[in-house]
């Protein structure tokens, strides 16, 4: 055997030695396991409710103690009153009141067994008030309930509440009382900006100086809420998506900035105005505000009074102070009629549907008043005279 045989066969005895060294020496290396976090889903009705933002100025701001919302919502005396439960009854029960311009229908909230707020309304029966009746309509999917608010026309309402359809804590909702069923319709979550994933409590809203107001305490400490004033808009309009970007509408949803709300500022300013005219009584002196009603009373062809203090009969003073409210109310009601006809004008086919049962109520309401204040006059001329014969 040749030498050059003798080392191809040597080479070859050492090779798969040196094969498998190397596939000892060759390390495995893992692949890096790529963890998937999947980002949680946002809730499509804040979505949605986002998308049809509404359109508000919203005038200034207060943040102030959770306890003392009430005192700080600038209301006229023809708006209605904001108390609690307990004053307004004298007793020892948790909720919020609110108490109709005439002073004769309260709607307020109290407490069950289970520590659940609902909400029921009384009416005056001369001195004194009637059994609380629960307001039919508003349970289906609602657990809590409070901060009542009823508008002029006497059907519009809203209220705070916790269940279903909220997106936070509470969230600020609205119904319409339908008279023909003697209940309120499903109450509707009025959405963004006046609602968010926070909890958003009192809406109020001043037809006499044009300005609402509304509670929340989204980004606020504990036992702190922040009171928005807004300018009452004349209809509901939504940011238009091609003017504002998705980022500029997301924070006015959110009330990143009120001065983001605005635009010229003239508006603001002239609601500031109005603001500031509505006194520590709440009678706001503003161009909106209803004229004051005629005094004068004849009492018969001899005499005229112009002041309760006139009357000898102290039945016929109370009488005449009683119509002296029935003529404001019908003012008041005079002047919504007004404003629900020229908006009926100007509104679609599902517009006119709800300012035609607006229409229909203040025109029955306003007939009531009538007759009641030609019965009032009969009886305060009929107590005076037989006081002075």
């Amino acid at each position: 055997m040749t030498i050059r045989k003798i080392s191809i066969l040597f080479l070859a005895l050492l090779l798969p030695f040196s094969m498998d060294a190397q596939k000892k020496k060759k390390k495995k290396v893992k692949k890096p396991v790529i963890e998937v976090v999947e980002e949680p889903q946002e809730d499509p009705r804040i979505t949605n409710m986002r998308e049809m933002t509404q359109q508000i100025v919203i005038i200034d701001s207060i943040v102030t103690d959770k306890e003392r919302i009430l005192p700080q919502l600038r209301l006229s005396s023809e708006t209605g009153t904001l108390t609690t439960t307990d004053k307004f009854f004298g007793k020892a029960i948790s909720g919020h009141a609110f108490l109709n311009e005439m002073g004769n229908k309260v709607y307020f909230s109290r407490s069950d067994a289970d520590g659940h707020s609902h909400l029921y309304t009384s009416d005056k029966l001369g001195n004194s008030w009637s059994e609380a009746t629960p307001l039919k309509g508003l349970n289906d999917g609602i657990t809590d309930a409070d901060y009542p608010f009823m508008m002029n026309d006497g059907l519009t309402f809203y209220f705070a509440a916790r269940g279903e359809e909220s997106i936070g804590g509470y969230d600020i909702f609205f119904t319409r009382y339908d008279s023909r069923s003697g209940q309120f319709l499903k109450p509707e979550n009025i959405g963004m900006p006046f609602n968010s994933e926070a909890n958003d409590y009192m809406y109020a809203a001043d037809e006499q100086s044009g300005i609402g107001y509304f509670v929340s305490d989204r980004r606020q400490p504990e036992g702190s809420v922040c009171i928005y004033i807004f300018i009452l808009p004349e209809t509901r309009r939504s940011y238009d998506p091609s003017i504002y970007t998705e980022q500029q509408i997301r924070e006015l949803a959110d009330i990143s900035s009120i001065a983001d709300t605005w635009g010229d500022g003239k508006a603001r300013q002239a609601a500031l105005a109005r603001l500031k005219a509505i006194g520590t009584t709440g009678a706001a002196d503003t161009s909106k505000k209803v004229a004051k009603t005629n005094t004068a009373f004849i009492i018969n062809d001899h005499t005229t009074y112009t002041s309760a203090q006139d009357f000898r009969s102290s039945k016929a003073a109370n009488l005449y102070n009683e119509l002296l409210k029935a003529r404001e109310r019908q003012a008041t009601i005079e002047r919504d009629l007004q404003k629900a006809r020229n908006r009926y004008a100007r509104s679609n086919e599902d517009g006119r549907k709800l300012l035609s049962e607006v229409i229909l109520h203040n025109e029955e309401q306003a007939l009531l008043l009538s007759d009641t204040i030609h019965a009032l006059e009969k009886q305060i001329r009929k107590e005076e005279n037989i006081t002075t014969d």
